[in-house]
């Protein structure tokens, strides 16, 4: 039997999935609710459980492909590249319109990894220095978060390739919100959608993520 091997993955990571399943199928997990489910397929399961509305066919992703090219407003296929449809300059202001237009958070932009780095690097030295000068160390930590939350809101290197990974992404982390009936679901996509969240944010293999899986 494949074992998931989470006991490496830090416990926040872990949480930070579940916000992002919570969020996607618009539900609230409670405490310890879930201190019964041992497999990867009861989890599937348990989700769905929890998901009140129609069950109804259609793909999401090809769903969420329609209202993607709809809010670029561009005759585009799932291989045109975002990097010509997103053009550098202006590319900040552009995702915002069609974030508005489609209603949700895209998180299609990041700041350069160097930069990122560079920061979290710095940020580890502050807190290293604060125990020998800790008015130095604080000073540097504050500049360091704060240029990391400047990078994030203002970054524009793009996290995907192409108009369909886009709406791949937009399925995994804002499912219903990207059906054409975001009061509907369709049951047999649940667990799809979790492997790619898992797989994605955990940098797990798919393939440890088979529906027999047992969580450690």
């Amino acid at each position: 039997m494949v074992t998931l091997e989470l006991k490496d993955i830090d416990i926040e990571d872990l949480e930070d999935v579940l916000i992002k399943v919570e969020d996607s199928f618009n539900f609230k997990f409670t405490d310890g609710e879930m201190a019964d489910v041992t497999t990867f397929d009861e989890l599937c399961e348990y989700i769905s459980g929890k998901i009140v509305l129609d069950n109804t066919g259609g793909c999401t992703t090809q769903q969420a492909f329609y209202k993607l090219r709809s809010a670029i407003g561009k005759d585009v296929t799932p291989n045109t590249l975002l990097e010509d449809v997103l053009p550098l300059p202006g590319r900040l202001s552009a995702v915002r319109r069609i974030e508005k237009q489609l209603g949700f958070t895209l998180h299609l932009l990041r700041p350069p990894q160097y930069v990122t780095a560079t920061l979290g690097i710095g940020l580890l030295a502050c807190i290293g220095l604060a125990f020998f000068d800790w008015k130095t160390g604080l000073l540097g930590m504050l500049f360091c978060i704060l240029g990391l939350f400047i990078a994030k809101k203002t970054g524009t290197e793009l996290s995907v390739k192409t108009v369909g990974e886009l709406a791949e992404k937009m399925t995994r982390e804002s499912y219903l919100k990207s059906r054409r009936n975001g009061q509907t679901y369709n049951k047999k996509e649940v667990e799809k959608v979790l492997v790619d969240l898992f797989a994605n944010q955990l940098n797990i293999p798919r393939s440890q993520l088979s529906s027999t899986a047992t969580f450690q």
